[in-house]
């Protein structure tokens, strides 16, 4: 049987998300964080479910609490498993669809980025979500090899874009060469073409460079990607770099890509002094819409906008992810989407 990895423009039954919680990093600014938590949930059910997983029961019923009197409550399902944080992007499925158009969930292993965090917990939810049955009857398939969604972007017809300073890390798949990388991707997920970056790191980002943050397909013949136009700002040589990759990068037909540039947000520090990981491309395409992460900047309505032309047939909703940031992600690294038909 063969699988492809979809787009995330095409048709989902439900988002997922983890809540945050008091014995999580997120204690500091709870009430803030939550805010944007219920922000986003009341975008996504506007147009589909969402599952929000909860660390264990009394939080349950907060959450509960904050969505009862809300229109399309019933599109909210609640359920509990611990965790250790927030980020389910990296440890939630990955959902392939084979040649029949049936639905199988892949549960990569998460290992907090290369072994910088505690992830034990986090890196058996979604295997917890499958024995509640929130994933019906699809099939679960656990796979020993250390992967993380917001590190590989599909254009759902075989291509897949990523970034050799994260999938080659050495704290990850230590055993695997590029060659032997390459290979599980294309078997897993289908994929007959792989494009990798070798620019584009963001300060203050934990992941050694998911693609997420960086680049995302807006088609399967255009790519939208975060440009630094600031030759001050010490990401611009990167990402210059990583404009020139993006030129020279082409489809398996030999044509290049459309290249649409994202504006640049103001630097955003932390009370410490940390530069924080503040990017216009980690947004989450939804069913109708696309969710945008802004950042109270003066770049905010060109994001918007540009974002727009991308995605000309879609409302675009702007989150307020400041709170996020502080924690080194933003919109869609807390969410990961679930292709239709698996969530019933």
């Amino acid at each position: 049987m063969t699988y492809h990895l979809p787009a995330e423009w095409a048709p989902q039954s439900a988002v997922l998300l983890s809540w945050p919680h008091r014995d999580s990093d997120w204690a500091s600014l709870l009430d803030r964080v939550e805010k944007t938590y219920q922000d986003i949930v009341l975008a996504i059910i506007r147009f589909q479910k969402v599952v929000i997983v909860c660390n264990d029961e009394t939080l349950a019923q907060h959450v509960k609490s904050l969505f009862c009197q809300s229109p399309q409550v019933e599109r909210i399902i609640l359920c509990v498993a611990p965790i250790n944080d927030t980020w389910i992007r990296d440890y939630g499925p990955l959902t392939v669809l084979d040649n029949k158009g049936q639905a199988r969930l892949f549960d990569f292993q998460f290992n907090g980025w290369g072994n910088k965090f505690d992830a034990r917990l986090d890196n058996q939810v979604t295997a917890s979500l499958h024995r509640q049955g929130i994933f019906g009857t699809c099939p679960l398939e656990t796979i020993p090899l250390v992967l993380e969604g917001g590190s590989v972007e599909s254009d759902g017809k075989g291509v897949l874009l990523t970034t050799r300073h994260c999938l080659l890390s050495p704290e990850r798949n230590p055993q695997l060469n590029e060659q032997d990388i390459e290979a599980e991707l294309k078997q897993r997920f289908g994929s007959r073409h792989i494009l990798w970056l070798n620019h584009g790191q963001l300060e203050g980002d934990d992941t050694d460079g998911h693609i997420d943050t960086l680049v995302r397909f807006c088609s399967p013949t255009s790519l939208c990607y975060v440009s630094c136009d600031d030759a001050t700002d010490s990401h611009y040589p990167e990402l210059h770099k990583m404009e020139q990759e993006l030129q020279q990068l082409r489809n398996p037909e030999g044509n290049p890509y459309e290249l649409i540039a994202l504006p640049w947000p103001s630097a955003k520090y932390d009370t410490s002094g940390r530069r924080l990981p503040a990017t216009y491309a980690n947004f989450l395409i939804i069913n109708g819409a696309v969710l945008l992460p802004v950042y109270d900047d003066k770049n905010d309505t060109q994001a918007i906008a540009a974002l727009q032309r991308c995605f000309p047939m879609r409302e675009i909703i702007a989150i307020n992810c400041l709170p996020l940031i502080e924690q080194s992600g933003s919109l869609h690294c807390i969410t990961m989407q679930v292709p239709q038909g698996v969530i019933k």
